[in-house]
């Protein structure tokens, strides 16, 4: 069991004492951290609505968090900034504003963009307060994601924001209500869910062609040698260009500027969920909404481990917190289980499949293709089907153009919050069964926590662990 920073882990009592410290120090971290959850334009003050956009009208677009640089290091490029510039004139888009807490990204992301008018901040604040500005795209490391998703749609902006929903389970409760009560149009940014198989996936699984689905698995693996995320660190990066203390935002352990924790921060818990955070989304925000009616988790379990110290391949590289291989298993009500596994150390993925009680479904290549194959015992009443070549291929592009048609349309995105909110269950759920080595169950109603035994658990936050 990870340690808190002043827990004995010896004995039962201790694990009681541990359960009741973590509620402690979630209360205390909520109350330190009020900064970060108010809205800018205040909790008792009504959110502005924004304009409203025509089939025709043109979306300007801010960006908070713009992604790494130099764009020749893997995995650091102006993503989002470069895929919409290339596909303005099909989105009917304006780019015109851009915050990140390195200035050398703001001088870049503007240079992309090109033009005079497009503008530069340093406080996501001042970038909402314009008026012109219809929707966000957030890309910033995962402490950030839910209060500028809701300071965002506080003052009326629709918002796309990059996997994981939210950093801790309670926040992304706070993501959901506000979606809810603004109106506003919210993509979770995990574009697998815009490849055509896994919407056929739900169609063909609500029309009962694959019988009650069973359960279903997904992978994503990759492997690295030189320990994955340990991406390039520029030499002149440091606090004369980067506002570190905001940059850390809610995160109870502030430590001095440290590069390795700047430039690669997958690595490190206080940032973020690792694989779990990063990688898993892909595979399961697709496979929930394969099933044409993703639902909560009643339990999680997920295990990950690290035995492979990949980071001592890379010189000067520090030692990640998260789990070079990570699993989990999510139950849901209607007895449906998905099981899925993120690799760093090898590389190998078995494939996706949902199997059902009559038949199974294959999805290929991300979702591009997808065949039924019916059960033995019922052949004689299904018949097999495939269909190969569907598009699109899983794409930043696409995913990013179901977002602005569904503004103009005032329609439901294809990773919309209501997915959002039940794969982010999982993904906590998963963080604190790994780390505190217990089985997660969950109940919808009250959004509580609880062991097997039936004791209460306090979700994982800022401040319940030294690495928070």
């Amino acid at each position: 069991m990870e340690q808190n920073s002043n827990l004995s882990t010896a004995g039962g009592d201790s694990r009681r004492d541990f359960f009741k410290k973590a509620a402690t120090a979630t209360a205390a971290a909520v109350a330190s951290a009020n900064v970060f959850k108010t809205p800018v334009y205040g909790q008792n003050q009504a959110p502005s609505t924004g304009r409203a956009i025509g089939a025709n009208d043109r979306i300007t677009v801010g960006y908070v968090g713009i992604g790494g640089w130099p764009s020749n290091c893997p995995g650091m490029g102006l993503a989002h900034v470069q895929s919409q510039k290339n596909n303005a004139a099909e989105n009917n888009i304006a780019q015109a504003a851009v915050c990140d807490l390195y200035s050398v990204r703001n001088d870049h992301s503007k240079e992309l963009i090109g033009g005079a008018d497009v503008k530069a901040y340093s406080d996501y604040r001042k970038l909402l307060e314009r008026k012109d500005i219809d929707a966000i795209v957030i890309s910033t490391h995962d402490t950030w994601h839910a209060k500028i998703s809701i300071d965002s749609m506080e003052a009326g902006k629709h918002v796309y924001c990059e996997k994981p929903v939210t950093r801790y389970l309670p926040e992304v409760f706070d993501v959901h209500d506000t979606v809810k009560r603004t109106g506003k149009v919210y993509q979770a940014g995990s574009q697998g869910c815009s490849a055509a198989a896994w919407s056929r996936a739900a169609e063909w699984i609500k029309a009962g062609k694959i019988g009650k689905p069973v359960w279903a698995q997904g992978y994503y693996n990759r492997n690295n040698p030189k320990g994955e995320w340990n991406y390039s660190i520029i030499n002149d990066a440091g606090p004369q260009n980067i506002d570190w203390q905001t940059w850390l935002g809610p995160v109870h352990n502030k430590i001095p500027f440290n590069a390795d924790h700047f430039f690669r921060w997958r690595k490190f818990y206080p940032y973020c969920t690792g694989l779990l955070g990063d990688l898993v989304p892909h595979r399961l925000f697709p496979l929930m909404l394969a099933t044409g009616n993703p639902e909560f988790p009643t339990r999680v379990v997920s295990v990950g481990t690290q035995a492979w110290n990949t980071d001592e391949h890379t010189p000067g590289a520090l030692k990640r917190d998260v789990p070079e291989h990570v699993e989990l298993i999510a139950e849901f009500p209607s007895g449906m289980t998905i099981v899925i596994a993120s690799s760093t150390v090898n590389a190998t993925s078995p494939g996706f499949v949902i199997y059902g009680h009559e038949a199974t479904l294959s999805i290929g290549d991300q979702g591009n293709r997808i065949e039924l194959v019916p059960e033995r015992q019922f052949s004689e009443e299904i018949d097999p089907e495939a269909e190969n070549g569907l598009t699109p291929h899983e794409d930043v592009g696409v995913h990013e153009k179901n977002w602005f048609d569904s503004i103009r349309s005032n329609k439901t995105p294809n990773a919309s919050i209501d997915l959002a909110v039940r794969a982010q269950t999982v993904i906590s759920l998963a963080e604190m069964s790994n780390r505190l080595k217990i089985a997660c169950l969950f109940d919808e109603k009250t959004r509580k926590v609880t062991t097997g035994d039936g004791k209460e658990v306090a979700p994982l936050t800022y401040g319940s662990t030294d690495r928070s």
